[in-house]
Formats: structure tokens, C-alpha cells, sequence
């Protein structure tokens, strides 16, 4: 059941700031003009790690103040390899400082290509499923995962969304960021759905 919200924080990496493309085209800009009751604040940045979200997060609490905060982060630690326990550690952080600022939190499941390794990856993925049973919040199933396995839908270099991409991400998103005429209740979503 998608969160009720005002004003809504993307948090993530190049796959929510337009990579390779004008902002304008980008998911976080079509999904504006889809929810103009909403204020919608993009504060995705390629190449941002989980790390440089955690540091950058309580700026864009004070300054922004929402109301939802959506967390696409950890492709980069994985790109590069960093620690697992790290990873963790700083998105556990980044989840914190939202709820405490009295923001719910939508996190994003983030993949790792297979290549780097079955067990790196296999920990990476896990972190996510652990980490929204731990904290009690939903989590968003990766929308590279119906997108990349199409070379139409991608960029040259085989990792970031292309321009016709940007709507169908749009559209899986927005279920997720729509208010709800319920209680503002969620379940969390599982891998696959």
C-alpha cells in the first residue's frame, strides 16, 4: 500500500538523476507532472554512495523538510566493491535520521550483476530484505530489474536507464508515492512483486 505524502525526498544515484540525459526527461521530473499535488525534490546524484547520501541527508531534512524520503542508494558501494557491514551500517544511519526527522521511508531494493562474484552478490541483495524487516519499511522492488535485460531501454554503457526508459520507471513508481485513502498503513513489498 503506497505512503501518503506532501512533499517527497528521492535520495538516490545516476539511475534517479538523469544520467546521460536533461534532467527534464528524467522519471523524477515525468513523475512531477504526473503528481502536482506533490512537491517533489531531487536530490539524486550520480556516482553518490551510501555514504555521501548519509552525509548529505540531514541538509536536505532541515532545508526540505518531507514528508516522505525514498532511498536509492547502494549500486555504487557495490560497483565498487566496498564492505558489506558498511553498506549496511550507512543506510541503518540514513533511515534513522529520516524517521527521526518525522519523515516514513521507502527503500529501494537495490542488485549487483552476478559478476562480482554469487557471494558478494548474493550478501549485497540480502542487506535490503534485512534491512526493511529491521527497520519496518517497505521495500520497493528494483525497477532496473524489468529494464535492464532490455538493450533498447539502456544506455551504451549497459548500467544506466536510457530516455525510453524514464516513463515506464515513472509509472512503476508512482503507485508507490500515491496517497492512499487508507490509514496511511504500509506493507512492506517483497522481491519480485
Amino acid at each position: 500500500m503506497p505512503l501518503r505524502a506532501d512533499t517527497i525526498l528521492i535520495l538516490g544515484d545516476s539511475l534517479s538523476a538523469s544520467y546521460g540525459m536533461n534532467e527534464d526527461i528524467g522519471w523524477v521530473n515525468l513523475l512531477r507532472a504526473k503528481m502536482p499535488e506533490h512537491k517533489i525534490v531531487n536530490a539524486a546524484v550520480s556516482g553518490e554512495t551510501s555514504a555521501g547520501g548519509l552525509r548529505r541527508l540531514p541538509a536536505l531534512l532541515d532545508s526540505d523538510k518531507p514528508d516522505l524520503v525514498f532511498v536509492e542508494l547502494g549500486a555504487n558501494d557495490g560497483l565498487r566493491g566496498f564492505p558489506i557491514a558498511q553498506l549496511k551500517n550507512n543506510l541503518t544511519k540514513i533511515i534513522a535520521l529520516a524517521k527521526a526527522s518525522g519523515a516514513k521511508v521507502l527503500l529501494s531494493d537495490v542488485m549487483v550483476p552476478p559478476n562480482y562474484g554469487p557471494r558478494y552478490a548474493k550478501a549485497f541483495n540480502q542487506v535490503f530484505q534485512t534491512l526493511a524487516k529491521e527497520q519496518d519499511v517497505p521495500l520497493v522492488p528494483f525497477f532496473m530489474t524489468k529494464i535492464a535485460p532490455h538493450p533498447e531501454l539502456m544506455q551504451a554503457d549497459g548500467l544506466h536507464p536510457n530516455e525510453a526508459a524514464q516513463e515506464q520507471i515513472s509509472d512503476f513508481m508512482r503507485p508507490w508515492l500515491t496517497p492512499s485513502t487508507a490509514s496511511g498503513s504500509v506493507v512492506p513489498a517483497t522481491r519480485g512483486q
